[in-house]
């Protein structure tokens, strides 16, 4: 009966210090979550699975590679530590791991990441650029076609059979009558002179000829005059040419000097086309070489032409050249000021690198394509562009053909590249460096030459949560100099090695910088002066 007692006895306390300890452990839990959220800075984290490995260690996934943080592919600049879904989409959360950092520039991603995103990879190959191109102009006078009619005589203008410009006109067609009042009285010392009898006479006559026609009065009207034996002092003017009234310098009744100028004539058997041709494309131009015309009125009709000229001068605000071409227009079909468009076939050139032109991306300073270098892994290489035509861009270096670029999903591999600093543009978006010795309190101390030297360096404060050999893994708050958020990531530890005096729960003050390969190394580590403890 005491043996029963005493084994209940026994029971009932075990279950009290069960009791016990269950509630000292929560206490215990809620009061170290209470101290570490007043020290870190609050990062924003979204609904996610719970992180594997042990509290206040690096995390590592299913496979055991360490993951520096999550993130978003089309938002890298928000960083979480946790796995789970992304707040910005309906897509999961991406791991960037800690021995991606090292893979010499080149960014991996997945097969899965690059089939949702649709990454497109084409092979560069070897051919020749079409140096041709198009450009639009309009249809012009061909100005070695004008022909002045003037007049000869003074006198005054009876009648103007032309109207206006743009009339068509004949060869041979009367332009203008016109009286003159002194061929009047040489016409009739003309026919009374031809009527004497008297010696001598047939000199006279041809004297009164050349004073008519140095009064401008033409042959086959003195000959009618003599014909006919009777004076006149009109004369009609006719059309030397066929064409267009380009310009009408007189009306009726106004009176006229010799030399003025009654109408001018533009021939229309042939026209100039006045083509805009941009400035970087001028150079394509061959004169003297043969083009392709499409005007706006006859589409289905290829007219040809050749480069007659390209015109010293550059429009400024268009920034084109005018190139001048030459267009046969035997039935007048093209008319002036009408629109067209002409197909510059351009120069021969030599076999190039060939790439779509959707694969360069162009940043302004460089132009970049994204290379495939296998098993998933992407590199970002500068080349160099020599001419883009139509959907095909020239490379004059940087790809060899053969090589697999990467024509869509850019965006993706971009991303994943800034992150990891291949790109360099965590570093040059960061704030100018200030050089150690005037900045940092612990200058001196155990950082190394290279930052001292004019290397960024970005300065924060954290709790070390793990110290793992050559790495040292620090919660922090948001960094602005090297845009990252609040988040627990590992560091390479300083060269001289981590301070003795910093162990895991170390508040510290750390200075590290972001090698061109995407480490974050340490230059400076130290208990914080603000508190020793977590």
């Amino acid at each position: 009966m005491n043996t029963k007692r005493m084994q209940r006895g026994l029971a009932a306390r075990m279950a009290a210090l069960v009791v016990a300890v269950a509630a000292a452990t929560g206490i215990v839990g809620y009061l170290i979550g209470t101290r570490v959220a007043s020290v870190a800075e609050p990062v924003a984290v979204p609904q996610a699975a719970p992180a594997s490995g042990a509290p206040g260690k690096f995390l590592a996934d299913e496979s055991g590679r360490r993951v520096l943080y999550w993130h978003d592919p089309m938002v890298p600049g928000q960083r979480f530590d946790k796995p789970g879904k992304s707040p910005f989409m309906d897509m999961d959360l991406v791991p960037v791991y800690a021995d991606a950092a090292a893979d010499s520039g080149q960014v991996a991603v997945s097969s899965r990441l690059a089939q949702s995103f649709g990454v497109r990879t084409v092979e560069a190959r070897l051919g020749t650029l079409e140096s041709g191109f198009r450009a639009t102009g309009a249809i012009a006078v061909d100005e070695r076609s004008l022909v002045g009619v003037q007049s000869r005589v003074q006198g005054f203008v009876e009648r103007l059979h032309v109207r206006a410009t743009y009339d068509p006109v004949r060869a041979g067609q009367a332009i203008a009558d016109l009286f003159v009042p002194e061929w009047v009285a040489a016409q009739e010392e003309l026919l009374a002179l031809a009527a004497s009898a008297q010696p001598g006479s047939a000199a006279l006559v041809d004297a009164a000829r050349n004073r008519l026609r140095l009064l401008g009065m033409p042959d086959a009207e003195i000959a009618r005059v003599e014909r006919e034996k009777k004076s006149s002092g009109r004369v009609s003017v006719v059309a030397p040419v066929a064409g267009i009234v380009w310009e009408i310098g007189a009306r009726d009744g106004m009176a006229v000097m010799p030399g003025t100028n009654l109408v001018r004539i533009a021939g229309l058997s042939s026209v100039w086309l006045i083509a805009e041709v941009p400035e970087a494309q001028a150079g394509l131009v061959v004169v003297g070489g043969p083009v392709e015309v499409y005007a706006a009125a006859y589409p289905d009709r290829a007219l040809r032409g050749t480069v007659e000229a390209l015109l010293p001068e550059v429009n400024a605000a268009a920034r084109t050249v005018r190139a001048r071409i030459v267009l046969a227009n035997p039935r007048g079909a093209l008319k002036p000021g009408m629109y067209a468009s002409v197909a510059f076939k351009g120069a021969a050139t030599k076999p190039g690198v060939l790439v779509p032109s959707e694969a360069v991306i162009r940043t302004g300073t460089r132009d970049v394509v994204i290379v495939a270098t296998g098993d998933g892994r992407y590199a970002p290489v500068d080349v160099g562009v020599l001419r883009e035509s139509g959907e095909l861009t020239e490379l004059r270096s940087g790809v060899e053909a053969g090589t697999r670029v990467v024509v869509s999903g850019q965006f993706l591999i971009d991303s994943e590249a800034s992150l990891r600093g291949v790109l360099g543009r965590m570093n040059a978006g960061a704030e100018p460096a200030v050089p150690a010795a005037a900045a940092d309190p612990h200058a001196g101390h155990g950082e190394p030459a290279a930052a001292a030297a004019g290397s960024v360096v970005h300065r924060a404060s954290g709790v070390v949560r793990d110290i793992d050999g050559a790495d040292v893994f620090i919660e922090h708050g948001a960094i602005a100099s090297a845009g990252m958020g609040g988040m627990t990531m590992g560091f390479k530890a300083p060269v001289p090695g981590v301070p003795a005096n910093v162990k895991p729960g170390t508040r510290v003050d750390f200075a590290f910088t972001i090698t061109p390969r995407g480490e974050f190394a340490l230059t400076s580590i130290a208990p914080s002066r603000a508190g020793g403890g977590p």
